[in-house]
């Protein structure tokens, strides 16, 4: 059977998922097709219902529950791990709801920890992440929130921190933050999902035995990173959570949901239970 999967083409996705899609590990007779896209291509997807197993932002979570369900383990959950808000030069906390601010995608965790922080800015723009940098460099837009290893490199560009909102969400909830979640078709059957949640593990398990050695798959996804800032990546949004939820992962997702509901008015989706 061949299970096409989405996942990002950031070193915590391909080191969680190499040895899953390049069968380095026995796959128990499924074949992954992996389909490598930015995050927010893969958000717009699993709205579209296009993948039956993908990586998506929890940001999305609430509105795809009617036909995916939550793995437990391939997620990107922690604690000092959320996005920030940079800018050229500081401002005021009071002056930031005005500002331009320029967001990775606006179905993004991202974004509903912005939102949290921040409920009446007036002025988003939605964009692909690895274009927020040069948004604020070039004027663009007056601050922007950073993922992944935009926060590795923004101060060798002169950028400067104006909040943390990680630690913002993890101040008002005590929950670690979720960012990202690995779900799966509806339709398919109890066992597959336990099934493609062991293989998760056991291909998580295979590249941390051999870390901190980085597979070509690795390296050729992300070939304007250097190594040192892979490795920062995978130490950062690469730990027990990507495993399983657990007790403490799954109190995250539901506080998040039960977040979002406040943050975004509407159907109250709450008490999601992982699959597997």
């Amino acid at each position: 059977m061949q299970i096409e999967i989405g996942f990002s083409p950031c070193p915590n996705d391909t080191f969680i998922f190499d040895a899953l899609v390049n069968k380095r590990i026995d796959t128990e007779g499924l074949d992954f097709l992996p389909m490598l896209e930015d995050v927010e291509t893969l958000n717009q997807w699993a709205l579209q219902g296009r993948l039956p197993l993908t990586k998506i932002s929890y940001g999305v979570l609430p509105l795809v529950v009617d036909h995916y369900d939550l793995l437990d383990a391939g997620g990107a959950l922690g604690k000092g791990v959320g996005p920030l808000l940079i800018a050229k030069t500081r401002f005021p906390p009071e002056a930031i709801e005005n500002l331009r601010v320029a967001i990775p995608g606006k179905n993004t965790s991202a974004h509903m920890l912005f939102s949290l922080a921040f409920p009446h800015s007036r002025n988003k723009e939605f964009m692909i992440f690895s274009g927020i940098e040069d948004a604020v460099l070039t004027g663009k837009a007056d601050c922007g929130v950073i993922i992944h290893e935009n926060r590795f490199t923004y101060m060798q560009k002169g950028l400067v921190k104006l909040v943390d909102l990680g630690k913002f969400w993890e101040q008002k909830t005590g929950c670690p933050i979720p960012l990202g979640g690995i779900v799966i078709r509806k339709d398919f059957t109890a066992g597959l999902k336990e099934q493609v949640t062991r293989l998760i593990k056991k291909s998580l398990e295979f590249s941390f035995s051999r870390y901190p050695e980085l597979t070509g798959f690795v390296k050729d996804h992300a070939r304007e990173m250097e190594e040192s800032v892979m490795r920062q990546h995978i130490d950062l949004y690469v730990n027990q959570f990507s495993f399983s939820l657990g007790e403490d992962g799954r109190r995250a997702v539901n506080t998040f949901l039960n977040v979002y509901a406040q943050v975004n008015p509407g159907p109250d989706v709450k008490g999601i239970v992982p699959a597997g």
